[in-house]
């Protein structure tokens, strides 16, 4: 199985980048985890509505061009269908038993994703109403699809 995220932006912060390491090391026992980071676009504080797409649309962009038509992707969406530890484990045990061995996972810039991204995902997750910095997102989806292996392999990890 392949786990693959691409996301946007570079991680600067050294101990997100020690606690995602940590949780790739733990994952490649059950498959290969790789992040894809697309930059991001450079735009100042106040921007118009036509300026945000604008922005979007090019982040939007380089996503796409990052993710394979065989891959189930998964968009990271404020809006998206939250889930429990335990229905997320049992979604990714489901995909790949259907033959879905190419599993990405998107999480957007600051401005989000664009209707292209969203419609190209196979399904959209959110972790709730909050808004979290991606580089954070990052460190805990990592963690989420880490436990989602745990709870399949019946391991008191999750407990």
């Amino acid at each position: 199985m392949n786990i693959k995220f691409v996301v946007v932006g570079k991680l600067k912060e050294k101990y997100f980048k020690q606690g995602i390491a940590e949780y790739a090391k733990r994952l490649s026992r059950f498959c290969k985890f790789s992040i894809v980071e697309v930059p991001d676009e450079k735009a100042p504080e106040n921007l118009s509505q036509a300026e945000m797409d604008q922005v979007m649309v090019a982040e939007g962009e380089r996503i796409l061009s990052k993710i394979k038509d065989r891959e189930y992707v998964y968009a990271l969406a404020i809006l998206g269908k939250e889930r429990s530890s335990e229905e997320f484990a049992k979604e990714l045990k489901d995909l790949t038993t259907y033959g879905h061995s190419d599993i990405t996972f998107v999480i957007g810039g600051s401005l989000g994703l664009t209707p292209a991204v969203l419609k190209r995902a196979d399904a959209q997750i959110s972790f709730g109403r909050f808004t979290l910095p991606h580089q954070l997102m990052r460190l805990v989806l990592t963690e989420q699809v880490y436990r989602a292996f745990m709870i399949n392999e019946g391991s008191p990890y999750h407990k």
